[in-house]
């Protein structure tokens, strides 16, 4: 089922925006200027959805632990979101995240990002992967699924590692901790990805076995592009201006030579990853969410 935003804003049916300026613009990302009239017409009406789904889980759970005479843990509900490099992903998760939390029935909605399992440095160097950051093969899919597996099966406190923008890899001996959260909220390029992206992999299973709702966040390619180089000038004047930074290098770059920078990177590394691993995943998900021009979402698809 495919919805314009008119059609879609309808479907909030009344439930009211807690967000406010204040909380959007901490949750916003650096390249993106979402609005409140954005959040109210395609977000709530996204929470209301997820908020149905995640209490007709809860039921089938009663019903199974009255069937089987016992009391089961609770098991968290689980959302992939999934989508290109500079698409927003990381946004659509924040504000899903700040949104889910305001509803009564769950409370405690954790956001967790795939990035913590991508290999370190280190041993990306030792592989020849540097050059394919982002790819199946730069991620440890076996601890990634055992992490998804771990939530998914009621444990108590399940931890993962945690990736550093800045350093551009994983923080040794550091961890992010899940705690029998109500909902939680997976953000990343390989939420939907199967067999197919993971040939060498010896199981068969994959994130996507473990999720319960998963979504889409798309844009037409040269709108992604656009959105990448754009994001590229701001670190650059920001976030690489750190010494610490990874990229500090750039931060030195005129603005014309980072320009050709970013769209070389884009071309030859994010572009291709798109193409081969990301985008085939598109129709796997049970939502998507088309943008378009000012990261605006111009229509929703519904799978029946």
């Amino acid at each position: 089922m495919q919805f314009d935003r008119e059609q879609w804003s309808g479907l909030r049916d009344n439930v009211a925006l807690t967000l406010s300026e204040q909380d959007l613009q901490q949750l916003q990302g650096i390249n993106e200027s979402l609005s409140l009239e954005e959040v109210r017409d395609i977000y709530l009406p996204l929470s209301r959805l997820l908020n149905l789904y995640v209490e007709a889980q809860q039921y089938r759970h009663t019903v199974r632990d009255k069937f089987l005479n016992s009391t089961n843990e609770k098991v968290p509900y689980i959302i992939g979101i999934a989508g290109s490099v500079a698409v927003g992903k990381s946004t659509t998760a924040r504000i899903l995240q700040a949104l889910l939390s305001r509803w009564p029935q769950h409370p405690k909605v954790t956001l967790v990002t795939t990035d913590g399992f991508l290999r370190p440095n280190q041993d990306l160097v030792a592989r020849n992967l540097m050059h394919k950051k982002g790819f199946p093969e730069s991620f440890d899919i076996k601890a990634l699924v055992d992490f998804v597996a771990a939530i998914k099966s009621g444990k108590a406190s399940v931890s993962a590692p945690i990736y550093s923008h800045l350093t551009y890899d994983i923080l040794p001996d550091q961890k992010v901790s899940v705690e029998k959260p109500d909902i939680v909220i997976l953000e990343g390029l390989n939420v939907l990805q199967t067999a197919v992206n993971y040939p060498d992999h010896p199981h068969r299973l994959f994130v996507s076995d473990f999720v319960d709702f998963s979504i889409f966040v798309d844009a037409d390619t040269d709108l992604l592009k656009q959105w990448y180089i754009q994001r590229f000038l701001k670190f650059r004047k920001g976030a690489f201006t750190d010494p610490n930074a990874y990229f500090h290098c750039y931060s030195k770059m005129t603005e014309r030579e980072a320009i050709k920078t970013a769209a070389k990177i884009w071309d030859e590394i994010n572009g291709v990853n798109l193409q081969e691993n990301i985008r085939p995943t598109r129709n796997r998900a049970n939502l998507i969410l088309k943008k378009a021009t000012n990261h605006q979402v111009s229509s929703v698809k519904l799978r029946k």
